[in-house]
């Protein structure tokens, strides 16, 4: 049994505790907090009663020290850079929600989420957590980065299309609508119901700090750099985010190609499901899963490869990856403690 601590005690971590009810070989001992400290963590998350007696406890990084194998940070940006780097040196496994480890060009990070990364020589370190991407170099790594919801969603599909070219690097649309909680827990005007209900609207448009790590693993993918445009939306629902991407087919490339290419990367993964042809993603489908599901739609007349999406933005979005990646670098079956059916209706 392996002890594992959480830092932070927003919709992640909560999500965090409810899958590892279900986990036979990971144990949460320790939670912190900033503004609960003293409370129970059930006291925060009704659901969770009955099923989690921990305290939240004011962050002590000697004490996760000696209690823990592996930690999950599920932190704001800037407050993970010098935990992670006290605890790997004592050899304890980090994943971290955040974005602090995501980008590997500091400057970047810098332009995007406005402070200076305090240890840029780790960046190199850290792992980007896509299981499906870099499972190999996740199982041997202390660090991992688990990516934001927005690349998830994008990167999965994309990614193996760009890697065989049969793509063009430029004129990529991605279009995600997601729900309020994306937003944390954290109250904030333009979360709150009114503004919210029966309203959909985009935001962080040209400017989303997801766009620099959507380029950077789609430059990976397509071995050069490619050219983006993404723009997120706010759909008035509490999980779920949608995601479609548009693509030009490059010149003499069979349009069958496309499904091909995605089904042969894919068809053998647990938490992608490739659906059949004419039948796309609802959000409803992946609530509370690890799974992303994808369809495919070729343009033939129009030369264009339309990819649809689907994730649960705190499970394969956040903390459902967390734990698949965590699940790599101890050695476990990927899967252990996330097979989760999506609830329905």
């Amino acid at each position: 049994m392996f002890k594992v601590g959480i830092i932070g005690d927003g919709y992640t971590a909560a999500d965090l505790l409810r899958l590892l009810t279900r986990h036979d070989y990971i144990e949460p001992v320790y939670i912190s907090s900033t503004e609960n400290i003293g409370k129970k963590i059930y006291e925060l998350y009704p659901n969770l009663i009955g099923f989690s007696n921990l305290t939240c406890e004011k962050t002590n990084i000697d004490k996760v020290k000696e209690v823990c194998d592996a930690v999950f940070l599920a932190l704001p940006h800037g407050l993970s850079v010098p935990m992670v780097r006290d605890l790997s040196k004592a050899n304890i496994k980090c994943v971290d929600l955040g974005a602090d480890f995501r980008l590997k060009d500091s400057s970047i990070y810098e332009k995007y989420y406005d402070m200076v990364h305090e240890s840029p020589e780790m960046l190199t370190d850290a792992v980007y957590g896509l299981p499906e991407l870099y499972r190999e170099q996740i199982k041997k790594a202390q660090i991992v980065a688990n990516p934001g919801c927005f690349p998830t969603g994008a990167i999965v599909p994309l990614a193996p299309l760009l890697q065989a070219g049969v793509i063009e690097n430029e004129g990529i649309i991605i279009d995600s609508k997601s729900g309020v909680s994306g937003a944390g827990r954290t109250p904030k005007t333009a979360s709150h119901f009114c503004e919210v209900n029966e309203g959909l609207k985009a935001y962080g448009v040209g400017t989303h700090r997801h766009s620099p790590e959507i380029a950077q693993e789609l430059k990976f993918a397509a071995g050069n750099k490619t050219q983006l445009i993404f723009t997120p939306h706010l759909v008035p629902m509490n999980r779920g985010i949608l995601t479609t991407a548009y693509s030009r087919i490059r010149s003499g490339i069979n349009p069958s190609k496309i499904r091909q290419l995605i089904e042969d990367k894919y068809n053998n993964e647990y938490f992608i499901r490739i659906l059949p042809e004419g039948v796309f993603p609802n959000t409803k489908w992946v609530y509370g899963t690890n799974f992303i599901d994808i369809g495919i739609y070729v343009d033939n007349e129009t030369g264009q490869a339309i990819i649809v999406s689907a994730i649960d933005n705190l499970t394969k979005g956040a903390s459902g990856q967390a734990i698949q990646n965590l699940n790599l670098m101890l050695g476990l079956k990927e899967n252990e403690g996330l097979k989760l059916v999506g609830l329905h209706p």
